[in-house]
């Protein structure tokens, strides 16, 4: 049994965003990077089906040398070895383009179990599980709130998050790629065995220029901009019964709060 986790780096909450002057990309001096969390839900999936099976964990990032981290982050927490995919474009990458690299770089290492977060904290395209199982041609499922290898470990039972608190236990065969839900699992934390054994794990590298995919030139970032905050104050005039109508049209209507 294979298993792929992808993880992403990504900027803390707490970190001060700063446009560069290109008005594409952050001035990297100003953030905290970390592990995309969602990511870290699919890595503890990833760790209890191999404490339960015979399996190998890969960690898979694509990103800038900063990255490294989170490989090492994962490593540290079991993880048997890693993919590091060097990308410097990340930031204007689309998601089209952003699964081609990864599938491009992973697809001869035939994994059984591809699993991602359900979204990045900071794009939150929520697109990159579902396009990496269209291109390597797997089984997929969205907002997986639980796993179990059944038939022989020739297929994967999962339980679906739907609507209203609702489930629904589907099966599907392997290979498949997942995209975890939040919530499923609790995060473990590295030990100290497992920071010193990282030193020992293999890491393969590539670089996103001399991995072979068709290239998507249909999307393009123009400007990345901080949100303006702005107020309207609006004096509603005329009878008691005239006031309470206007109230209520922009309440309804304009505000959408009734």
């Amino acid at each position: 049994m294979k298993i792929c986790v992808l993880i992403k780096q990504v900027a803390s909450e707490d970190s001060s965003l700063v446009l560069n002057d290109d008005k594409l990309t952050l001035n990297s001096s100003s953030i905290n990077y970390i592990s995309n969390e969602p990511d870290t839900y699919a890595l503890e999936e990833a760790l209890q089906i191999k404490e339960k099976n015979s399996a190998e964990v890969t960690v898979c990032t694509l990103g800038h040398e900063s990255s490294r981290q989170v490989i090492k982050d994962a490593l540290a927490k079991g993880a048997d070895n890693a993919i590091f995919i060097s990308e410097e474009d990340l930031d204007t990458r689309s998601p089209i383009n952003t699964a081609k690299i990864i599938s491009s770089a992973i697809k001869d290492y035939n994994f059984d179990l591809i699993l991602s977060g359900l979204q990045s904290n900071d794009v939150g395209f929520s697109q990159i599980g579902l396009l990496v199982a269209e291109y390597l041609n797997t089984s997929h499922a969205s907002l997986v709130m639980g796993t179990e290898l059944i038939n022989d470990n020739k297929d994967v039972k999962v339980k679906l998050e739907l609507e209203n608190g609702w489930f629904q236990w589907s099966e599907l065969t392997l290979p498949a790629s997942l995209t975890i839900q939040s919530g499923i699992n609790s995060p473990r934390y590295a030990t100290l065995k497992g920071i010193m054994s990282v030193k020992n794990k293999e890491v393969k590298e590539f670089n996103k220029d001399n991995l072979n995919f068709s290239s998507n030139t249909s999307y393009k970032v123009l400007e990345k901009f901080i949100p303006q905050k702005s107020k309207e104050t609006e004096k509603i005039e005329g009878s008691p019964d005239e006031i309470i109508e206007k109230l209520t049209d922009i309440l309804k209507n304009k505000l959408r709060l009734i």
